[in-house]
């Protein structure tokens, strides 16, 4: 009974942990969606939009492109030496480095510093569901997906109410980025309190891993792509579209006499994630992987085509469908970290997970790039360049019917 108990508390920790991690990543990611306009303004001493939204997109690439390469190399690390030393040393890396954002005095001075926090965010994510999935029972993954899913769209949505509330302006956008830096203290705690996954120690003891070269074989190349593209897709439209413009697109319509319209659009994105990400891997541990996946990107496309080709004043139904967008676009988030675990045996699953959720991002980042140019094209028109880059939900509809469904079955050893 007494092991019993412990390995009880052990699982509840893991499950903190790997929570908080997740959670504070998400308050990370969602500084900027709120900073950033008012950010672009101070540092380059402007008021276009359509300016404001090319840096934008230069600074959610630079964003996107080291969290891939932030799970590629954190998740390598954490199948070579572990997942708990690797998941602090990526927690410290994302507070350290966008708290170092206070400082910057130019654009491009943010890009580089949120390239290398977005290191250790790219890598928190593989190795803390890795975590979680090799230490709780199977039948529980669906809900454990949810808990995970939701947990970044927490630290968002906490980082939106201190838009609500906090009026963040060309004067004031610093604080908020300091403020990043607390995380460092979860490392401390994982170091010490957070055991390494057993399942993870027998794998390896069978024999040295190889874990970027195994996902690239024959075997599991196409596992290995197929993730990549399930998460590719949604990110693309999240970065691209609703997490990435929605905010400062809401900001332009508000007008400077409401500088909380930013953070008033994110609480309701927030939510409305928090209820995707739940919601989406229960349906699909009851119905499949796959008919779950194929909603989410009709109901997606669906909603961001209305949102983004109406004409709106910001107000009540501007910030109703928005909720509702939230909800139905970040769904996909609860769903892959139920998916993707399913298809990489242990020894190679942060590296397989990482590889694919954060590759993903390098195309989310082309994305947000090419939303930000077509800014100019539009004459600064946030919906008509966010419609334009969501119909790569249309892609999802028809590649998911190539996939293997996974309901019902073992995590690969």
């Amino acid at each position: 009974m007494t092991d019993e108990r412990r390995l009880g508390v052990v699982q509840w920790y893991v499950l903190a942990a790997a929570f908080l991690g997740w959670m504070f990543d998400g308050l990370e990611m969602g500084l900027f969606p709120i900073a950033a306009r008012p950010a672009i303004q101070d540092l380059l001493n402007v008021t276009d939009d359509a300016v404001v939204g090319q840096w934008n997109g230069i600074l959610v690439a630079s964003f996107l492109f080291g969290a891939a390469a932030g799970g590629l190399l954190f998740g390598w690390l954490g199948d070579k030496i572990g997942r708990v030393r690797t998941m602090a040393l990526s927690i410290a890396a994302y507070s350290v480095f966008t708290g170092a954002c206070y400082f910057a005095t130019h654009p491009w001075q943010l890009g580089v510093l949120r390239f290398f926090a977005a290191l250790g965010m790219g890598g928190e994510w593989s190795l803390g569901v890795a975590l979680v999935m090799e230490y709780w029972p199977e039948k529980l993954r669906p809900f454990l997906a949810g808990v995970i899913g939701a947990a970044a769209n927490v630290g968002f949505l906490a980082i939106a109410v201190l838009g609500m509330t906090f009026a963040v302006t060309p004067d004031s956008w610093r604080w908020i980025m300091l403020a990043g830096a607390a995380p460092a203290v979860l490392a401390v705690f994982i170091i010490l309190f957070i055991p390494e996954s057993e399942r993870w120690k027998r794998s390896v003891s069978a024999g040295a891993a190889k874990p970027i070269r195994e996902i690239f074989s024959s075997a599991l190349l196409g596992p290995t792509l197929l993730a990549i593209c399930f998460a590719s897709i949604p990110l693309i439209a999240t970065w691209g579209g609703v997490s990435g413009f929605l905010p400062l697109w809401a900001d332009q319509l508000a007008g400077e006499g409401n500088p909380y319209a930013k953070g008033t659009t994110q609480v309701l994105i927030s939510i409305g994630a928090i209820i995707g990400c739940l919601a989406a891997p229960v349906i699909g541990g009851k119905i499949g992987r796959r008919p779950v996946y194929f909603g989410l990107c009709l109901l997606s496309l669906m909603i961001c085509q209305f949102l983004f080709r109406e004409w709106w004043e910001y107000g009540f139904y501007f910030l109703f469908t928005t909720a509702v967008a939230g909800c139905l676009t970040a769904a996909f988030y609860g769903w892959l970290p139920l998916y993707l675990p399913e298809l990489f045996p242990t020894r190679v699953r942060a590296t397989g997970q990482g590889l694919s959720f954060n590759f993903g991002r390098i195309f989310a980042a082309i994305g947000a790039m090419t939303t930000g140019q077509m800014m100019g094209f539009f004459e600064g028109s946030y919906p008509r360049a966010c419609s334009t880059i969501t119909l790569v939900y249309i892609v999802g509809l028809v590649l998911i019917w190539f996939a293997p469904e996974t309901k019902g079955k073992p995590l690969p050893d």
